[in-house]
Order: C-alpha cells, then sequence, then structure tokens
C-alpha cells in the first residue's frame, strides 16, 4: 500500500488532506506541532479507513525537527509515495509592526522547510521513478499583500519549476492555490472578515479533493473552485500597479482597520 506524508495535518486544509488520502486508501504520515491532536486524527484514520498511520511531531520552523521529516521522506525502506506539503501561518500585525523573529519563524514553515522536503522526496521519488509532490499554496501567491503572499509566490514558482524538472520521471509536481477556506488559519491569525461574501469561501474538505484530483490528472497549478479560477485570472491579468494597490487594501480589511 502506497504511503502519503502530510504536513500542517492536525486541521484544515491539511487535515482534509489527509482525510482525504487515508479514504482513498493511502496509509497516512500526518505531520504537526501537537502531538496531542495528531495522534486522535491517527487512531480516527485507522479505525474508519483501516489504514496504518504514524504520527511525527515536528516544528517546521525548527531546522532540525525539518530534518527529521526530510529523513523519513528519504527512507527507502518506508517509500513516502505522495508529499503533502501544507503547513502554513499567518500574521497578527503588519510586517513592519510584527516582530522580526515571528516573521522569519514564518518564512522557515512557509519557504525554507518547502525547500528542504521538496528536495529530499524529489530525489527520492525520481531515483523510484515514481511519486506525486503536492504543495499548497495559496491565491495570495498572485498577489502583494505581504511577506505572506512573498512565501507562497515562492512555493508557486518552486512548485512550477520543480515540475519541469521532474517531467518524464514519472514523478509529478501541483501546487495546490485555494482562496479563503474555512480554517482555523484566519482565527488564529486574528484576522476579521467583514463583509466577504459567503459564495468566496471554500470548504477545506473541497480544496483536498479538488487538489488531488489535478495532481492525479497531472495538472502544475490547481485552483479550487470556480470564483478563484476567475479571481486568480483576472489578478493575473491585470496591471502590477493595480494589483498593488488591492493587496494593500485587502490585507487592512483582513486585519480589521477601517
Amino acid at each position: 500500500m502506497s504511503t502519503a506524508l502530510v504536513t500542517g495535518a492536525s486541521a484544515g486544509i491539511g487535515r482534509a488532506f489527509a482525510e482525504r488520502l487515508a479514504h482513498d486508501g493511502l496509509d497516512v504520515v500526518l505531520v504537526a506541532r501537537d502531538r496531542a491532536r495528531l495522534e486522535r486524527l491517527a487512531a480516527e484514520l485507522r479505525e474508519r479507513y483501516g489504514v496504518a498511520t504514524e504520527v511525527l511531531v515536528a516544528d517546521l520552523a525548527d531546522r532540525a525537527q525539518t530534518q527529521e521529516v526530510c529523513h523519513r521522506l528519504a527512507d527507502e525502506d518506508r517509500p513516502v509515495e505522495v508529499l503533502v506539503n501544507n503547513a502554513g501561518l499567518g500574521q497578527q500585525h503588519p510586517f513592519l509592526d510584527n516582530e522580526i523573529r515571528r516573521e522569519e519563524a514564518a518564512l522557515d514553515v512557509m519557504v525554507r522547510a518547502v525547500l528542504l522536503t521538496c528536495h529530499a522526496a524529489g530525489r527520492a521519488m525520481r531515483a523510484r521513478g515514481s511519486g506525486r509532490i503536492v504543495n499548497v499554496s495559496s491565491v495570495a501567491s498572485f498577489t502583494t499583500s505581504g511577506p505572506y503572499s512573498a512565501a507562497k509566490s515562492y512555493v508557486t514558482v518552486l512548485s512550477e519549476a520543480l515540475a519541469g524538472q521532474l517531467a518524464g520521471t514519472g514523478v509529478t509536481v501541483t501546487v495546490v492555490c485555494p482562496g479563503l477556506t474555512r480554517s482555523e488559519f484566519h482565527e488564529r491569525a486574528r484576522m476579521s472578515l467583514p463583509g466577504v461574501p459567503r459564495g468566496l469561501w471554500l470548504d477545506a474538505d473541497e480544496v483536498a479533493r479538488q487538489g488531488l484530483a489535478d495532481a492525479a490528472a497531472g495538472r502544475v497549478v490547481s485552483v479550487p473552485g470556480p470564483q478563484w479560477k476567475a479571481l486568480s485570472l483576472a489578478v493575473r491579468m491585470a496591471p502590477r500597479p493595480l494589483v498593488r494597490g488591492a493587496g494593500t487594501r485587502l490585507v487592512e480589511r483582513l486585519r480589521g482597520r477601517r
């Protein structure tokens, strides 16, 4: 039976990916910081789907702990056929008002950890001639809404570049770029969302389902939801000064400013 490894698996989109993969019959390695949550999820997935589960507690802002995840991805005796890089975090304050250590931690989780795990998994999968890497980015990667969108831009571009390098090897790379998704993400970042139309919200389960379907189809860029496909296309075609202005206004709105 194939094995998938999911980072940020304890809640939200990461949990939805883990559940969908287990539903599809894959054993799962669950990675996050919260051991209690991971163990509860592991037990639920074993009972519900009859798959094997493994808990790997790691803070991806910590280089040594991230390296443990990379060692697991590179283990030839226990191959990981699917990597889902989902771990991420938002910030409570604008860049210049935030503590730099928090900005560095976010960069470590959303950029460095993705770089390291993609390198470890990509090499192992290429050597086997099969595998799938799914990196969760964001439609924010097409905008200029601060360090978060900059980090996600890195994820999107790295994924597209890696997909090209691995073409013809049996290994595929897909970057999933969801819009606003119901999860703990905004709550943890203390972002308010006044006046956001209900139709813009996505469900985490739908993001995972569409992302995995696009990955199975070999698509490099996946934007779940027709509303976000249209919006992301508009952003990518818009003049950059307009995108910059809209990005600034969006960040202020998300942080509850008037």
